[in-house]
């Protein structure tokens, strides 16, 4: 229930964010500046049990997983870090090859990863069918059966937002989606830091996204030539 609802509100950060009513165009940053920190979390982290149905060989015994990624000093892995309203600025990444997430081990690979709008190629690496489902929150992105081991189909993921991945035949499979509308973010290191440089000098939200947590926002001014420095925490 918990990572349920924290995708429900983080996918309509995002997805109130894409519809401001611009699109975003590449320009020069002349002056730009950074927005860098560590995203923490205090307190237990929440535990989910994996309890696997079939094919363990493949798939492995029952377990428990944290929602959460926490190191010993409270930083946390795989947050997604995204500077929301700017409507113009640096270019994207190179492209390369076309983002993929792979069905491998029963597990998405990789669980979180950023991409935008686009195709997405779902891979099966295991032989063992998988059926792999994209929801924007409750509303269905992709549906695809992959029988075949080594089996690719590109989707289009054209919307903005968080999409949850699941497997209709291994159900405690989870992976994560964030199509974003602008390149200006970052998913957090092991010790839990990122760095978001080429920022256009203005004011801004700053977003962090974890699927068992509620979405921290923050107002922030970006000037020229200059680096915040953001302590971040997660609510529980």
């Amino acid at each position: 229930m918990r990572v349920a609802l924290a995708v429900s509100l983080a996918t309509g950060v995002l997805c109130c964010a894409a519809h401001q009513g611009f699109a975003y165009d590449v320009a020069p940053v002349s002056g730009g500046g950074a927005v860098k920190g560590k995203v923490t979390f205090s307190g237990t982290v929440p535990m989910r049990t994996v309890l696997p149905t079939k094919d363990e060989k493949i798939c492995g015994g029952p377990r428990k997983e944290a929602l959460i990624k926490v190191n010993a000093d409270k930083g946390v892995q795989e947050a997604v870090v995204s500077v929301q309203g700017i409507a113009k600025g640096k270019a994207w990444p190179a492209a390369g090859k076309t983002p993929a997430i792979d069905n491998k081990d029963c597990l998405f690979l990789p669980r979180v990863q950023v991409v935008p709008a686009g195709k997405l190629a779902v891979v099966n690496s295991d032989p063992v069918l998988h059926n792999t489902h994209g929801f924007y929150d409750k509303r269905t992105a992709f549906n695809l059966a992959l029988p075949n081991q080594g089996q690719s189909i590109d989707v289009e993921l054209q919307r903005p937002g968080v999409v949850r991945i699941e497997c209709d035949s291994h159900g405690w499979m989870l992976g994560w989606v964030h199509v974003v509308d602008n390149p200006y973010y970052a998913v957090t290191d092991e010790s839990g830091s990122f760095e978001i440089k080429d920022i256009p000098p203005g004011k801004y939200s700053l977003v962090v996204n974890q699927e068992a947590s509620g979405p921290v926002i923050q107002e922030i001014e970006v000037k020229g030539g200059q680096t915040l420095d953001l302590p971040l925490e997660l609510k529980k």
